[in-house]
């Protein structure tokens, strides 16, 4: 069947649909799962024979959000907000891929930016990582503890003071989404700029290893996150710009909501991230493999979270879809 037929014999069912999830209108949940069922059925055979269409976008759109009132509907357990973190959000996360690959990419180039214009410029550095910083770390590196800065602090201090310093920057790669994405893009750049120079600035000393080995213990999830708000400031953005089958003004509501979910998602991996760098980078003194370990784990929880679980879901949805409607 034509697309065009497929749409044209189908859109009465799909407009419906779409006004029971958007305005509330009150049916019971099993009439809701019916019409749910039958939009999923629609999405899989969009899947097959339409792939990277309109059509494919806009029933994975409703389908996702047909699911959440689903849930909603049914009586809440005391668990609601492991619910959101196990299911809810990670399902609804595999719609966003593409804007967490922009910020990623986004993100890899302004951190090689970063390094060129730090080993091309002497005083780029200190341009960005000020004076002070660099004064203090080329003193640590006298003393042979080149990262002594993480030790200065107080480990409980250093953790408040850096979680809540993160999570900032991560509502405000969200927030500053609503200017078209460039501001979002201007918090990623600023963060990225910095990590290339950074660890160029080590590279130049001769101690990348040993900034890499120590920064990342922490960094791994902090830088991660970092980029993941920024998909959430990508995607209020596209809420604005790319309206699709939706009023603007919807498109940008439901591109606020979903951004906003994103960033709450972030706030564990933010303490996480928190923790580390208060209570464990500090230990310079650990064995190589303990640390790379740490790291490894941090960035597998990463990729497991935001990449692998979301595709898992979706997919374990459309089968499920598939097995209901045989």
């Amino acid at each position: 069947m034509r697309e065009a037929a497929f749409v044209k014999q189908n859109k009465d069912k799909w407009n419906k649909f779409e006004r029971v999830i958007q305005n509330n209108i009150q049916i019971t949940p099993e009439e809701l799962s019916a019409l749910y069922l039958e939009v999923t059925d629609h999405l899989s055979y969009a899947q097959t024979f339409y792939p990277n269409s309109n059509t494919l976008a806009y029933l994975n759109s409703i389908s996702s959000q047909a699911h959440q009132k689903i849930y909603k509907s049914k009586k809440e357990s005391r668990n609601r907000l492991i619910t959101f973190f196990t299911k809810e959000f990670p399902l609804e996360f595999y719609n966003y891929q593409k804007q967490l690959f922009i910020a990623f990419l986004s993100f890899m180039l302004f951190a090689i930016m970063g390094w060129y214009s730090a080993a091309t410029d002497q005083s780029f550095v200190r341009s960005i990582l000020g004076d002070a910083y660099v004064n203090m770390t080329l003193e640590n590196i006298e003393n042979n503890d080149p990262m002594g800065v993480y030790k200065d602090m107080e480990e409980m201090n250093m953790f408040l003071g850096i979680t809540i310093n993160n999570i900032k920057v991560g509502l405000f790669a969200y927030v500053l989404g609503i200017f078209f994405g460039i501001g979002t893009i201007y918090i990623t750049m600023n963060n990225a700029i910095m990590i290339g120079s950074f660890q160029y600035f080590f590279y130049e000393k001769g101690l990348l290893w040993e900034s890499v080995r120590t920064v990342w213990i922490h960094g791994t999830i902090e830088i991660s996150v970092i980029i993941i708000a920024a998909c959430a400031g990508l995607v209020l953005a596209k809420g604005i710009l790319f309206p699709g089958t939706y009023t603007r003004l919807a498109s940008f509501i439901n591109g606020v909501k979903s951004g906003l979910k994103i960033v709450i998602s972030t706030v564990p991996f933010f303490i996480i991230a928190g923790f580390l760098e208060g209570f464990v980078t500090r230990h310079t003194e650990m064995p190589d493999w303990l640390a790379i370990l740490i790291i490894s784990l941090s960035l597998a929880l990463i990729l497991f979270y935001y990449v692998i679980y979301p595709i898992h879901l979706h997919k374990s949805q459309i089968k499920d879809a598939k097995i209901y409607t045989i």
